[in-house]
């Protein structure tokens, strides 16, 4: 049997509660205000979201017509294990969030990830905080925008007016 056949991915879905293929399809329809779906269809997809998410402790910031923008749906390399996403957050396309990773918001601010984009597991991203193109965050890393000058990254490392110092 093919490890990575369709029949084996239905039942790694079925196990993990999460199929990608499907999650991502049916979360594009609901956070979409355009959709035409009818509002009880719209709620039947966003239970099986809800239910991925609860299941795995994750929430992709996603609600009926609105929610986190994602250009492309991100690679997820442990599935939805432990993933917060602000509902206002944006992600750029061919980004890489491991698990644990939160990305929160803060004073109506969420922030805005560039394209290609890796995120280490356990990164913590909170507020208005932009991450350019082809970015690696860390592991473990908290950013934050509670001081424009400073960003504190962890492990001895701040950045300061776009210098690295290490403490």
């Amino acid at each position: 049997m093919d490890p990575n056949g369709p029949m084996i991915d239905w039942i790694r879905g079925w196990i993990q509660h999460y199929h990608p293929t499907k999650y991502w399809k049916y979360r594009a329809k609901v956070v979409d205000p355009n959709c035409k779906y009818p509002k009880w269809i719209k709620l039947l997809m966003l239970f099986y979201i809800k239910r991925c998410d609860a299941f795995n402790n994750a929430s992709m910031g996603t609600n009926i017509n609105q929610g986190a923008h994602f250009q492309t749906p991100p690679e997820l390399p442990h599935g939805l294990n432990g993933i917060i996403i602000h509902y206002k957050a944006s992600i750029g396309e061919n980004c890489t969030i491991y698990q644990q990773v939160t990305i929160g918001g803060k004073n109506s601010k969420a922030a805005k990830i560039g394209n290609n984009v890796s995120i280490g597991a356990g990164a913590k991203i909170i507020g208005g905080v932009k991450i350019g193109n082809k970015s690696h965050v860390a592991r473990g890393v908290i950013l934050d925008d509670r001081n424009p000058d400073l960003i504190e990254i962890g492990n001895g490392v701040a950045i300061t007016s776009g210098v690295m110092i290490l403490c």
